[in-house]
């Protein structure tokens, strides 16, 4: 049973929008603007893309879609964000690299005023090989990030990070420590491993820093037979699922943020001064 928690005047309404991008880079920004402006006509102060959002598709194309950020994309998601008053978190998108064979996958951040908060460049990378189920070397293709990124927005202090991210418990710890309340993981996510891992991932970083979590994921499979397992979420600082996409396509999924909920679970496990840094250390001892 979910106890009842009195949500304060600083509460925040906050939308994930699940999309179903494919090869038409154009197509689906036009796509995302349509779902950002209904998310906000429908009271979402902040609205989180998925990864990926303006391109799911072959790695040989991704050079061709990588833009500078900002650019003429996040120009046009700067220009709706002012003109709609909210905060717009462009989940990722292709930034050009210095390497001129990569991109990097990078979040914008993009305040109720236009302007560009903040921005991540994707920092755990997706090589993987589950014989028969998942292969993936997206490091062949994206440059890794090397600069983590905490932002307050829309009072909320958020941590970012995006999808393959998330298994990585200690990245989040820092994120938390550093003053996220929120993190951000928008994603596009394999489904044979999303089908076990995704939900309990999500929840075990939200439990672990009593955050609030913000996933926005793509969904569905592409023409070309790009598959992600969709399953939008927002989590709350005590491991409860707070708002949920059960379909295989296109959603938008709303949620009410609250600080002083962080503030309370925390005050309640108090997981920053019970912990024993010297005692994790004693395995480098001798």
């Amino acid at each position: 049973m979910v106890s009842e928690v009195a949500v304060s005047e600083n509460a925040v309404k906050v939308a994930a929008v699940q999309l179903s991008s494919g090869p038409d880079s154009a197509a689906n920004v036009e796509r995302a603007l349509d779902l950002i402006r209904s998310a906000a006509s429908q009271g979402a102060v902040y609205i989180q893309l998925p990864e990926y959002f303006n391109f799911r598709g072959r790695a040989s194309r991704y050079l061709d879609v990588a833009e500078s950020v900002p650019g003429p994309t996040i120009d046009r998601l700067a220009d709706v964000a002012r003109e709609l008053k909210v905060v717009v978190h462009v989940g990722s998108t292709f930034e050009r690299s210095p390497d001129p064979a990569k991109t990097f996958n990078t979040s914008v951040v993009i305040s109720s005023n236009g302007e560009i908060q903040a921005t991540y460049r994707k920092g755990h990378l997706f090589d993987v090989n589950v014989p028969g189920e998942v292969e993936s070397r997206e490091s062949r293709s994206i440059a890794a990030g090397d600069q983590l990124s905490v932002v307050e927005v829309a009072g909320m202090h958020l941590g970012l990070s995006i999808c393959f991210d998330v298994r990585f418990a200690e990245m989040y710890r820092q994120l938390a420590l550093h003053g996220a309340t929120v993190f951000a993981v928008p994603a596009s996510f394999a489904v044979a491993t999303g089908t076990v891992h995704w939900e309990t991932l999500l929840r075990a970083r939200a439990i672990e820093s009593h955050a609030y979590v913000i996933a926005a994921a793509q969904a569905g499979t592409t023409s070309e037979g790009f598959a992600s397992y969709g399953h939008s979420m927002v989590v709350d600082p005590w491991g409860e699922i707070l708002a949920e996409s059960k379909v295989e396509g296109e959603d938008i999924i709303f949620a009410t943020i609250d600080e002083g909920e962080v503030r309370r679970r925390r005050a309640q496990i108090d997981v920053w001064h019970l912990q024993r840094t010297e005692l994790y250390r004693s395995l480098d001892d001798g």
